[in-house]
């Protein structure tokens, strides 16, 4: 008997071995197909975000659950999709390729090239996930350099910020942000430029010049055209925080600019009139809020603890005549840390970059700010705006005392010392430097339109004969009173 319950053990144990594993999979039919959006019945168990394929191999994932029927969004080919189509649940969540592969290539959001390479990637990372809770979070302390005098010095800007542009068309919103990301050359930044219905022109011209500045080297480009399908769009801003979170979890420092996030809603509108769902203000669906809060809440900065490294949003919000008080606008604006308020008014006018100070704010920025910025900005914002209400009122009145005619003096040549060409950015001692020359009255001799040709020279002063002090003030971010003398001679060299 013994031998013969060892035959059966040997049996059993063979017939294990071979079992075959059967997989069961959830098969439902396509009834409806339009711009990137399919509606199919018999998916009764999928989950939101489930990873779905159709019988052509294109992938799509749920996004809406209804009692029948569920909404698929396709942002692969969906033009190979008909009626009838056979779609299988896989179980999964929708993800895409990720990696230091993918830095200087310009992408869609499927982390497929549009250069046409093979970009041969380790890790898949999910489209979404849940934003880091507070306790693994630490509060913003370190700056992103902007290298933009009127920013850094008025609206600073810290790692781990959500940071809003917003403004009207051609306000030099874009200019910004390529800025932003250009001056990161040797910060130690990953740079991802995120282009939602953009035109192909425009973003061709965003990458030709982060090429020609030497910015592709640390940046990833992520694109979809106005051309591509509003499922594609949709998917835009998750994929590109999907790659940042992947350098996020490396402990990298990373910037993502959202260009931008008025189109991604329309993308989102669009979606969801072809599901049929109720319709709310301005023809949004009434989930539009949480649209953008689940996607900015995923910027953060992370404790060392937890591995270090940050997160930086720069979303960008197109207005309509200056108005931030419209549907989009105010939810985003809700949900930044502060907004950066481009004027047509003032871009006409020739003052660019064309940001309002008194309507531009930066709630957790301040923090961050180093202290030599702060020695020479402490209430550059404050007489900014007072100059400019003054100004205002001063039209009317002929006989001004010494006193406001000096304040208004000032005041315009500060003006003109925050005026930055396009793509010309500065370093930390440099924007010191010529903001200390105009808060201590250094300019106030010189007639207005000479500032510019002033600020030329000094800089080349600084470059050539300051260098050791220009090394000092970037690396240690302050300013002594001995650094203070040599900046005075510096500039009275200049003069």
């Amino acid at each position: 008997m013994k031998l013969f319950d060892q035959y059966l053990k040997e049996v059993e144990k063979e017939l294990g071995a071979k079992k075959s594993q059967v997989k069961s999979s959830e098969v439902g039919t396509v009834i409806e197909i339009k711009d990137g959006v399919a509606i199919a019945m018999g998916l009764d168990n999928s989950f939101y975000g489930e990873l779905v394929e159709f019988t052509s191999g294109v992938q799509g994932f749920v996004i809406e659950l209804m009692e029948d029927s569920v909404g698929i969004v396709v942002p692969g080919d969906y033009l190979t999709l008909e009626a009838g189509s056979r779609v299988t649940a896989t179980g999964e969540i929708l993800s895409l390729p990720v990696g230091e592969e993918l830095l200087g290539h310009v992408v869609n959001p499927l982390s497929e090239s549009l250069e046409n390479l093979k970009l041969k990637t380790k890790k898949r990372y999910p489209i979404e996930r849940i934003a880091s809770g507070v306790v693994y979070r630490k509060s913003v302390t370190v700056p992103i350099q902007t290298g933009i005098k009127a920013i850094d010095a008025l609206i600073p800007i810290g790692r781990g910020q959500r940071e809003l542009i917003i403004g009207d068309r051609t306000t030099g919103k874009t200019t910004v942000a390529v800025d932003t990301i250009i001056n990161q050359k040797g910060q130690d930044v990953i740079c991802i430029y995120c282009a939602i219905g953009q035109k192909n022109a425009k973003v061709a011209q965003v990458v030709e010049t982060l090429k020609s500045h030497g910015a592709m080297d640390y940046t990833i480009v992520v694109s979809s055209s106005a051309s591509d399908s509003a499922a594609l769009q949709y998917l835009s801003p998750y994929s590109t925080t999907a790659i940042g979170e992947y350098f996020l979890d490396k402990g990298k420092d990373v910037l993502v600019v959202y260009d931008d996030l008025t189109k991604h809603a329309w993308a989102y509108r669009q979606i969801s009139l072809i599901l049929r769902r109720p319709a709310g203000r301005e023809a949004y669906p009434g989930d539009v809020f949480y649209l953008h809060s689940r996607l900015l809440e995923r910027a953060c900065r992370v404790d060392e603890k937890y591995g270090g490294g940050s997160i930086t949003a720069l979303p960008i919000i197109e207005t309509l005549d200056n108005d931030i008080a419209a549907y989009i606008p105010t939810n985003v604006i809700s949900i930044t840390d502060g907004q950066l308020f481009l004027e047509t008014d003032l871009f006409n006018n020739g003052v660019r970059p064309a940001i309002n100070v008194g309507n531009s704010v930066s709630r957790v920025g301040g923090s961050a700010q180093t202290k030599a910025m702060k020695q020479v900005s402490g209430r550059l914002k404050l007489d900014l705006a007072q100059y400019r209400a003054l100004a205002a009122f001063s039209q009317f009145e002929s006989d001004l005392d010494a006193e406001t005619k000096q304040f208004l003096n000032r005041g315009a040549k500060t003006t003109q010392v925050l005026k930055q060409g396009k793509h010309d950015v500065y370093s930390l001692a440099e924007e010191v430097a010529i903001l200390w020359a105009a808060s201590k009255g250094h300019l106030d001799a010189l007639e207005t339109d000479k500032i510019v040709d002033f600020e030329k020279d000094f800089m080349d002063v600084i470059r050539t004969k300051g260098k050791d002090w220009m090394k000092r003030i970037n690396k240690n971010k302050i300013m002594d009173e001995k650094d203070e003398k040599e900046l005075e001679k510096l500039v009275k060299s200049t003069l």
